[in-house]
């Protein structure tokens, strides 16, 4: 899977689902160019597209924001489905205009694990800020071939945003059985996700949560502390004046 830039084909953008409806509104920040840039990654991915799944979950958006950039999550909230999964050190942190990326080992310490079919037991993660709305998870697997995950994360109000989770793969392995797989894989790892994030939304646990990352020195956080310092002055306002509206794209809109 490469990472080369091109030009945006508007009707490759208009076929894909999570695009389709992924209509910014023209208010400050610059919502145009972030989904230029997330057309433009997910339009990379395109050809080994596995699945798509879309949630409207009553939770604020910045709960969802928060909850993918903190590594550790990985361990502490999903010890179900990635039971004896281990967070280890961040070993590169790259900033970029809009975001950044962050490379981080993780290791498998239980023999059982159900991911040992699919990677091996010590990998290093890449996650990637692209966009305030977009987010890449990339998995190392088996023979250099890989595993991403693009979260869209929309806001539709103060305390309501949109998830969409779009999975690829161009691992050697029959469609339709991956695809039953990542769809199980995905819900459940939601279900995981949702007591977390409800507890984040309660009361002032979020505010709590962000003023202690900005004190911190865990390089765990380095990634929602970039978030911070640039797009820091959402966390002081309504998320209404940020959100989007779903709604169909017209052909005039690239």
């Amino acid at each position: 899977m490469t990472t080369s830039t091109f030009e945006i084909d508007s009707s490759n953008v208009k076929s894909m689902s999570t695009l389709k409806y992924y209509q910014l509104s023209s208010a400050t920040p610059p919502h145009p160019e972030y989904l230029r840039r997330t057309a433009a990654r997910m339009l990379q991915l395109q050809k080994y597209h596995k699945i798509s799944q879309e949630y409207v979950l009553p939770i604020p958006y910045l709960c969802q924001i928060y909850h993918l950039l903190n590594l550790k999550h990985l361990e502490q909230v999903h010890n179900l489905s990635l039971k004896g999964l281990k967070v280890g050190d961040v070993s590169k942190f790259e900033q970029t205009s809009s975001g950044g990326s962050v490379k981080f080992k993780t290791s498998l310490h239980q023999s059982l694990n159900i991911l040992r079919m699919w990677r091996q037991p010590v990998v290093e993660v890449e996650l990637t800020l692209h966009t305030p709305y977009t987010i890449e998870l990339t998995i190392p697997i088996y023979k250099g071939r890989k595993i991403t995950i693009i979260f869209n994360v929309l806001p539709l109000g103060d305390n309501i945003h949109k998830l969409f989770i779009d999975i690829y793969s161009d691992l050697k392995f029959p469609s339709p059985i991956m695809q039953v797989f990542l769809h199980c894989a995905a819900g459940v790892t939601l279900l995981e996700d949702l007591p977390y994030l409800y507890k984040l939304a309660n009361g002032n646990n979020l505010r709590r949560r962000v003023k202690s990352t900005q004190g911190s020195n865990r390089n765990t956080m380095q990634l929602f502390k970039r978030y911070i310092d640039l797009y820091g002055s959402s966390l002081e306002q309504p998320q209404s004046l940020g959100a989007v509206e779903l709604r169909p794209l017209s052909s005039s809109s690239y």
